[in-house]
């Protein structure tokens, strides 16, 4: 018996409805001998490539046919919205290259987050494209259409994700609007949403996120599938397990091809004659490799055995590429670098790695340190991307000082087998890890500090160039990790709540534990690649082409896609470009001349770490410069990533390479260095150094009293840290912490602030708490605790009474928080929003604050139109 996810009467009748016309003994589908088949659609058809069992299937029942299947699936695909990145489908991918025999369609899910408002248009839509299916012809001859339900959503029965009541009555609505139009036009219909209603049901666990189907809710839904086109299973030549592999080995190949990085370089805007010359040659061969293990899956299908390793020996050569640096190139030892630096009196560097010790230190590209003090960081010695024929290696590697000196002495390779990690940040008991074109959860169960788990979280961020792909990785103090990516992408996911969407550059907020995503920024970027946060959660962005700087506040309020932010002003004056990676002075052992210091890494024409004083300028800040704290004679010395340390002092990623440049050169050129990588520690000796917080291990209690700590690095980790903590265990301390806390304290309402933060993480709404910080006597206090409110505005009543009183804040800082959150209201909240965001305009302006009003008001007035 099915116990419905459907409590809706609406819906249980739907159900029945969709149950009953799903039981097919007879094949809905037949096919062909050499027939091709091609997925497009959603999330659905993406993934099916990660976890084949339907190919398999497919493979099994029809040995004999010689079946080609191509993936061409893409997160958030919906019927009419396909955003590609310049000249995407130039690479060989339209269907009309790939002349398909079936074509089998996955819509509906995306586009049912339109409940009943947008059926109408779905079913004009679908109409159409079923309508333009049909009348195509391939060779002569119109492919057969088959239309895919979509899948329920699955009850997680979690705290924190929603239940999909709601989302499963629009799906079931749509789904039945896909039956309808199949009947219509006499086209294969293939419902997977009844079949899948009881398997998902009761304590199940198909899912990753309630939509997302994991390895064995792939098994169920090709089973399902499969016998929904074809009937009942027959009796294999093969086992399903050995015929696996074989099928997900190809569908790696086709990734490759179909999602190649450097795109935008290789066939589209900035296709130069580096990419003209060596590229064609490279998919050539892999898509012979590609063919090659078409032909294993068939012999494997028929119980034929087939040699370990596939034989690409037919799949012809590599174009050779010549140099086009006439300079020599020099690559210095570590030691020899070292003498190229200058730093302001009284610091000094050292350096903690390099791959003269750890050889597996290989263009390394963002760190982070654990509860341990332990530094991890991304190698990419596959850059630019993968060449066929080469598996990629790419990694996390762990480094550790086990005797304090300074200098790392153990290195443990947590994993392997990556594929471009631009971007890694820790947390949830595992790691984030960019894992083009997806962000990848990497996660050790056993205790050995090697990843054992591997599961895509996030997919749809497009890979147009790797220089751009999502990257700087850093936790927001309330539990957001923001990462961003370049122009040139067109990105689109899949989530619980819906999909969202972020065309030429941007930056994502992404809550775990919640499975909300965010387009934090919507701007016209060139590449940012730096994120910090101030002690008050202010953010500052850096963006890496034209070396700009970014007041965070301003111009993070929401936009409608495809919207961008208008340019804005920065607050210091460029110096040098490109940059890559910054961060803010927040350590004892440097100097209090320095504290609140903006560091900026410079990696062109200027290498080394520029340094800059900030001050609070109106509702924004302002940074004048002064002495750079790092100056480098090496051309090839490349910082690119900057993080205080559990000791104070502070590491930088150092590329370590002559050629970074990927328009001036070949992306294959082969002067380009992939074996040096080094990562150096910079500290003050006329201070101790800090001694490092003990984190892991330590109870509750003890982690909350960490949050009374200077440096905001060490918060920073506490934070992280508590989120893996039981939630009630760690709502009920931090009640009795906050109880203790002495409200003499100059640090009281930052203390206070803090346990907020630690509740937001947690996603503990606290609204008492939030009031009171909304009223602090300290204007920083009350600006954050506005950011609060913003992404608790579904859950606090009386949300706009309270940002009323924020916009009319006697402090610039607070009302341009209050403006910014107003950006995010929708539906019958819109007029009141625009209402309370004008009042701000009874007080003094500036540039920020008169931007920010522009900007909101430009977003609720298009939701106003939309209605």
């Amino acid at each position: 018996m099915i116990r419905p996810m459907c409590t809706a009467a609406l819906l249980l009748g739907l159900c029945v409805s969709l149950i009953s016309s799903s039981s097919v003994d007879a094949a809905q589908l037949e096919l062909k001998k050499g027939d091709k088949i091609v997925y497009i659609g959603n999330t659905l058809a993406e993934r099916m490539q990660y976890f084949p069992h339907f190919e398999t299937r497919l493979q099994a029942r029809f040995p004999e046919l010689n079946l080609v299947v191509r993936d061409l699936g893409w997160s958030a695909d919906e019927v009419t919205l396909r955003p590609r990145s310049k000249d995407f489908n130039d690479h060989g991918h339209k269907l009309e290259d790939h002349k398909p025999n079936v074509i089998m369609a996955f819509f509906g899910f995306n586009e049912s987050f339109a409940g009943q408002k947008g059926l109408a248009k779905f079913e004009k839509d679908l109409d159409k494209f079923i309508t333009d299916t049909k009348k195509t012809k391939y060779d002569g001859k119109s492919p057969t259409l088959v239309l895919v339900s979509p899948i329920p959503h699955e009850d997680l029965h979690s705290r924190v994700l929603p239940s999909g009541e709601k989302t499963n009555e629009n799906i079931a609505v749509y789904a039945q609007a896909m039956q309808k139009l199949a009947d219509k036009h006499d086209v294969v219909y293939v419902d997977v949403f009844a079949p899948m209603l009881e398997p998902m049901a009761g304590e199940s666990d198909l899912t990753i996120n309630g939509i997302h189907l994991n390895d064995e809710g792939y098994k169920v839904f090709g089973k399902a599938l499969d016998e929904g086109l074809f009937g009942a299973a027959p009796k294999y030549k093969t086992d399903l397990a050995t015929l696996y592999p074989e099928v997900k080995e190809k569908d790696l190949q086709f990734f490759y091809d179909h999602r190649a990085v450097n795109g935008f370089y290789i066939y589209g805007g900035r296709k130069n004659p580096f990419g003209v010359v060596n590229f064609p040659a490279e998919f050539a061969k892999l898509r012979k490799m590609i063919e090659n293990r078409d032909q294993r899956i068939w012999k494997v299908a028929n119980g034929e055995s087939v040699p370990e390793q596939v034989d690409d020996s037919n799949t012809g050569d590599f174009t050779a590429i010549e140099t086009n640096v006439n300079r020599p190139v020099d690559i210095f030892d570590p030691a020899a670098e070292a003498k190229t630096f200058t730093l302001p009196e009284g610091y000094e560097i050292n350096l903690f790695a390099s791959e003269v010790e750890f050889p597996d230190l290989e263009n390394p590209v963002q760190l982070a340190f654990d509860a341990k003090g332990r530094l991890w960081v991304t190698t990419m010695e596959t850059y630019p991307m993968y060449l066929p024929g080469t598996p990629p290696d790419d990694k996390v590697l762990i480094l550790e000082d086990t005797d304090s000196d300074g200098q790392a002495d153990k290195q443990i390779v947590f994993a392997d087998g990556l594929h471009i990690p631009t971007g890694i940040e820790l947390g949830d008991g595992g790691a984030y890890v960019a894992q083009q074109p997806n962000l990848m959860f990497l996660k050790d169960t056993d205790g050995d500090d090697q990843a054992d788990e591997r599961t895509l979280v996030l997919h749809g961020f497009d890979s147009a160039d790797s220089h751009h792909s999502i990257s700087t990785f850093t936790w927001g103090p309330g539990g957001g990790l923001y990462f961003q990516e370049g122009t040139f992408h067109h990105s689109q996911v899949e989530t619980p709540y819906g999909p969202e969407r972020l065309a030429n550059a941007g930056i994502f907020r992404y809550e775990p534990t919640t499975e909300k995503l965010d387009i934090f920024v919507s701007y016209p970027f060139a590449n940012p690649w730096g994120h910090t946060f101030d002690d008050w959660g202010q953010n500052l962005v850096a963006d890496a082409s034209p070396g700009a700087n970014y007041f965070g506040t301003a111009f993070s309020g929401d936009v409608v896609y495809p919207q961008k932010h208008a340019r804005m002003q920065q607050f210091l004056k460029k110096q040098w470009r490109p940059t890559a990676g910054c961060e803010m002075v927040s350590s004892r052992n440097f100097p209090e001349s320095a504290q609140g210091n903006y560091l900026l890494n410079n990696c062109i024409g200027f290498q080394g770490i520029l340094q800059y004083k900030v001050k609070d300028d109106g509702s924004g800040i302002h940074a004048d410069p002064v002495d750079p704290l790092l100056v480098s004679k090496d051309t090839s010395f490349r910082p690119v990533d900057i993080q205080f340390g559990p000791d104070g002092a502070l590491y930088i990623v150092d590329w370590y390479n002559p050629l970074v440049g990927h328009m001036q050169h070949s992306l294959r050129d082969p002067k380009r260095d992939k074996h040096h990588g080094r990562i150096w520690r910079i500290s003050y000796t006329g201070n101790d150094l800090v001694k490092a917080a003990k984190i892991d291990g330590a109870s509750v209690p003890q982690l909350l009293d960490l949050l009374k700590e200077p440096e905001y690095r060490t918060r920073y980790r506490v934070r992280r840290e508590l989120r893996n903590k039981d939630a009630k265990e760690v709502s009920e301390a931090i009640e009795t912490w906050m109880a203790e806390l002495d409200k003499n304290d100059p640090m009281f309402n930052h203390h206070l602030l803090e346990a907020l933060w630690v509740k937001q993480n947690l996603d503990l709404v606290d609204a008492d708490l939030l009031k009171r910080l909304l009223t602090d006597g300290d204007f920083r206090a009350r600006a954050a605790a506005t950011r609060v409110l913003c992404y608790w505005r579904d859950r606090v009543p009386g949300t706009l009474d309270l940002l009323e009183v924020q916009v009319n804040d006697e402090n610039p800082r607070v009302r341009l928080e209050a403006i910014r959150a107003l950006s995010f209201f929708e539906g019958e909240d819109v007029p009141r929003a625009q209402e309370i965001a004008l009042q701000s305009l009874l007080h003094d302006q500036d540039y920020y604050l008169e931007y920010t009003l522009k900007e909101t008001l430009e977003t609720l007035e298009k939701r106003a139109k939309q209605g």
